[in-house]
Order: C-alpha cells, then sequence, then structure tokens
C-alpha cells in the first residue's frame, strides 16, 4: 500500500499552501510583522491552525516563504538565456529583473523589511539569502557562462553583476522606498536597462568581432 499522497491531495495541499501565503502577504502588508500572528493567517486563509503550522512552524518559516515566492520568476521566463550573445541576454534578464522589481507586492515587503529589521534582525536575512542571492546567482551564472564562451573579458563575476542589477534598480525600484508614488513608465525603464546592457557591453566586451563588441570611436555616440 503506497503512502504517497494522490494528486488529488497534492493538489489541496497546494491550494491551502497558496491561500496561507495569500493571506499572510495580506496580513504583513496591512498589518506589519510584529502585529501579525500565525492565528491571524489561519482564519484569513481558512485553514486550520494545525494545517498551517504542518506547512509553516514559525511566523518566520512563513515569512521565508513569502520572500522566496515574491521573488520567484515564471516557469516560462525563468531559463537562462542562449549563451552567445550577450547583448540578447542581457536585455531579457534585464527585463525580467524590471518586471519582478516592479510587481505590486514587492516595494512594500522590503519597506516591512527595513521597518521591522532592528527587532526582527531575521527578516532581513530572508530577504537577502532567500531572495536576492538566489536571483544574483543565476545573473552571476550567465555571465560566467559568457565568460567561457569568450563573449565577454570579465574577471569580478560578483562585481559585473552587481553593477548590472545595480544600474537597473537604482532608477527602477530603490527611489519607492522614498517616494511611494515613483512610477517610471514602460519606456523609461526600457531605456535604463538598454543604457545598462551599452555599459556592460563598453566595459566587459570582448572586442571586435565578437557578439559582444566594445563599442568604436565612430559609433561611441550610440551606445
Amino acid at each position: 500500500m503506497t503512502t504517497e499522497p494522490s494528486a488529488y491531495h497534492r493538489r489541496v495541499a497546494e491550494q491551502k499552501r497558496e491561500a496561507i501565503l495569500g493571506a499572510a502577504t495580506r496580513l504583513f502588508l496591512d498589518s506589519g510583522y510584529a502585529g501579525t500572528s500565525l492565528a491571524k493567517v489561519a482564519e484569513a486563509a481558512g485553514v486550520s491552525k494545525a494545517t498551517l503550522f504542518k506547512q509553516f512552524p514559525t511566523k518566520a518559516a512563513l515569512f521565508d516563504a513569502i520572500v522566496t515566492t515574491s521573488w520567484r520568476t515564471g516557469a516560462d521566463d525563468g531559463a537562462q538565456p542562449p549563451v552567445g550573445d550577450p547583448v540578447a541576454g542581457l536585455t531579457v534578464i534585464g527585463r525580467r529583473y524590471v518586471a519582478l522589481l516592479t510587481r505590486p507586492d514587492m516595494a512594500d515587503l522590503f519597506r516591512i523589511v527595513i521597518a521591522e529589521m532592528p527587532r526582527f534582525p531575521e527578516l532581513a536575512e530572508a530577504q537577502f539569502n532567500r531572495g536576492k542571492m538566489p536571483y544574483f546567482e543565476s545573473v552571476r551564472s550567465y555571465l560566467e557562462a559568457e565568460r567561457t564562451a569568450g563573449t565577454i573579458v570579465v574577471d569580478d563575476l560578483d562585481l559585473a553583476a552587481t553593477q548590472f542589477l545595480g544600474m537597473i534598480s537604482n532608477y527602477v525600484f530603490w527611489p519607492r522606498m522614498l517616494l511611494p508614488h515613483w512610477a517610471p513608465d514602460e519606456a523609461s525603464m526600457d531605456h535604463v536597462v538598454d543604457e545598462a546592457v551599452h555599459m556592460m557591453r563598453a566595459r566587459y566586451g570582448a572586442g571586435q568581432g565578437s557578439d559582444f563588441p566594445m563599442p568604436s570611436s565612430d559609433d561611441a555616440t550610440n551606445v
């Protein structure tokens, strides 16, 4: 006799998990971390406390799951771009990053982390270790693959990934922390991504003749 849960039970469990994460996110955003209890989450999600505790035994574990989910890209757009054309690849990565940073709850979750950090430093650790670092590592991995392919020349992959993501987030995301109504239009955000790609091209291009050439003096004004 098998002990594996049936497809039906797996589906029900996943639906309950989604309900819990959705309810918890709303409560965290409305009431803050300290003002949210697991009991309130269970009630809002329409599940028993036992069901909630089975999946998330602590509030910190629940917040970890929310952070992980918030940073996760969709199944269709999470794959690494093909190696060989860094302009195209970094453009794809940059557009994905913009879509990620402009999700409705992303800025609000960061505000919770910042506001609660003195009392709950584990929230910052969750945001960094469960969210930012896995995404950062995926970008670093792409740059490493391009370096191996010979299309870029870079010694410090960590720095290069930080530079690229920073050029985008410093315009698209971080002003929202102080300016709640900061909402650049799509064309402006696309332009920031394009300029970040051109900066990476100018700094790390392997040279003329490659798929990621350094700009010549003739086309410098177009880069």
